[in-house]
């Protein structure tokens, strides 16, 4: 077997190796062992490789926290997968850069055909969206929801997600160049940054009373966000790409009962019984990236030895790189 591993933290080309593992041996009745397919270059991979994520895995470590592969090999206990199946790589474990990973985690099913390129990034993404959706509110059909860093992958997965549950989405992008693409993308309103933007929200949806803004940005886009939605309305703040801490006035928040949450999956993956609400959570993700209603931009595809140019290439922000540690399809 072949994988990446981390040996210290720093430059990609300085502290990665592709090394040969031993084979499994035997497995236990509840394991089972996934060759993988695809497997994206992340903003987190980025961040562990750099040494600067929020959690740090022990060295040396592989690489690698999502994507897909086929079942190759299953123990005598496990009834929930077979061999071919197409299935979801354990999360945030750090594995998936490598030929063949082992498992004994309950919650994966087999996934519906698509893409390798795009099924291989719902882990991370469309999960956190899903989760942004309907952990803090409880929306119902034709209410709103206030979305910035819509063209990411996240924002793309929310505007599709909501979608398919009758949920409209205002998509905040910084640039007026994205406005066109993220509308054609599903949004229903597209709005650029700028010092009206409060006003324009409010003219969209006219005047309606949002209880739900997802914030990737921070900054004084935070603040915005929190004028824009009702009283006893809430901002989760999930990503600051805007480089720049959220700012909030405090006396919007006093009298209005309005609030600021974080959310960080790697967290919610830690409260027990978490993971397996991953098979219902997938279940109705998996198709909308099988079907092409959830699209996350593909910046290129590589072998794993290709390992440098891929992480090279994904840190121009323009797509991301998908890794195929057994060879491209």
């Amino acid at each position: 077997m072949k994988a990446l591993q981390l040996t210290a933290y720093g430059n990609p080309d300085d502290v990665i190796k592709l090394i040969d593992l031993p084979d499994f041996g035997p497995l236990a009745p509840d394991e089972w062992i996934i060759d993988m397919e695809a497997a994206p270059v992340s903003p987190t991979d980025q961040y562990i490789i750099a040494g600067i994520y929020g959690e740090l895995p022990p060295l040396p470590h592989g690489l690698g926290c999502e994507g897909i592969g086929r079942v190759s090999v299953v123990g005598s206990g496990v009834k929930h997968v077979k061999v071919g199946d197409r299935v979801i790589a354990p999360l945030l474990q750090n594995t998936t850069w490598s030929t063949r990973i082992k498992t004994n985690e309950t919650w994966q099913r087999a996934l519906p055909e698509g893409n390798p390129s795009q099924m291989a990034q719902i882990g991370m993404n469309p999960v956190t969206a899903f989760l942004l959706l309907t952990e803090f509110k409880t929306l119902k059909a034709g209410d709103w929801v206030i979305s910035t860093s819509a063209n990411s992958a996240v924002g793309r997965s929310i505007i599709a997600i909501a979608k398919g549950r009758g949920i409209r989405t205002v998509n905040v992008v910084r640039t007026p160049d994205l406005v066109d693409e993220i509308k054609a993308a599903g949004g229903d309103v597209v709005l650029a940054v700028g010092p009206d933007l409060v006003e324009q929200i409010k003219t969209a949806t006219g005047g309606a009373n949002i209880q739900l803004a997802l914030d990737g940005v921070g900054g004084t886009l935070t603040q915005q966000l929190v004028d824009s939605i009702g009283l006893y309305g809430i901002v989760v703040l999930w990503s600051r790409m805007g480089g720049v801490d959220p700012t909030i006035q405090p006396i919007s928040i006093l009298f209005t009962g309005k609030s600021l949450h974080g959310f960080w999956i790697v967290n919610w993956l830690k409260i027990p019984g978490n993971r397996e609400k991953l098979t219902a959570i997938f279940e109705e993700i998996a198709p909308l990236a099988a079907s092409g209603k959830i699209v996350i931009p593909v910046a290129g595809e590589f072998d794993l030895d290709q390992y440098v140019d891929a992480i090279a290439l994904a840190s121009k922000y323009s797509g991301k790189a998908i890794l195929y540690p057994n060879g491209r399809l």
